[in-house]
């Protein structure tokens, strides 16, 4: 492998090896890093989506919305399945998000109990510039990486997330 410079993760495994020698820390070292880029990538996207008014959470709404194709509609069941939230979760993300005029609530036609939430043309135009911006941060951090590196640690992500999934 390469030299790579000493990372706080480093410090904490070099620590366990001083009073536990007997521990196999490398689980440590993989999720130790893996729990520090996801904290670190999380607020630089927070702040990619805070010039467009949004969270990470409102966007995650919107992008759902987006990548429903049109007419960009679901209901706010397949909303609360997709985004992994409570229906009472998603209720909160809609009710600001419509407040701010970016999708709207209308009755389903199909069921009379039921709604559906679709993006507003306001809402399309945001969501298409803010997973741009977001997009632009997360390849910023990839630089790190050739393509060849990029795509074996997608692959690797992709095998260890399919075996720890719950």
């Amino acid at each position: 492998m390469y030299a790579q410079p000493a990372d706080p993760v480093d410090a904490i495994i070099e620590q366990w090896a001083r009073v536990r020698p007997d521990l196999d820390t490398r689980a440590m070292e993989v999720f130790g890093r893996i729990f520090r880029l996801s904290r670190t990538m999380g607020d630089r996207m927070e702040r990619a989506y805070r010039a467009y008014g949004i969270s990470r959470g409102e966007f995650d709404v919107l992008a759902s919305l987006r990548r429903s194709g049109e007419p960009y509609t679901l209901s706010p069941r397949e909303l609360s399945a997709t985004l992994m939230l409570t229906t009472g979760g998603t209720t909160g993300r809609l009710d600001k998000l419509e407040r701010a005029g970016l999708l709207r609530r209308s009755p389903d036609p199909h069921d009379r109990r039921g709604l559906k939430v679709t993006l507003t043309e306001e809402g399309l135009r945001l969501i298409d510039e803010a997973v741009g911006a977001g997009l632009a941060e997360e390849s910023a951090a990839l630089a790190a990486l050739d393509a060849e590196q990029a795509g074996q640690l997608a692959d690797l992500l992709r095998k260890l997330l399919a075996t720890t999934a719950e």
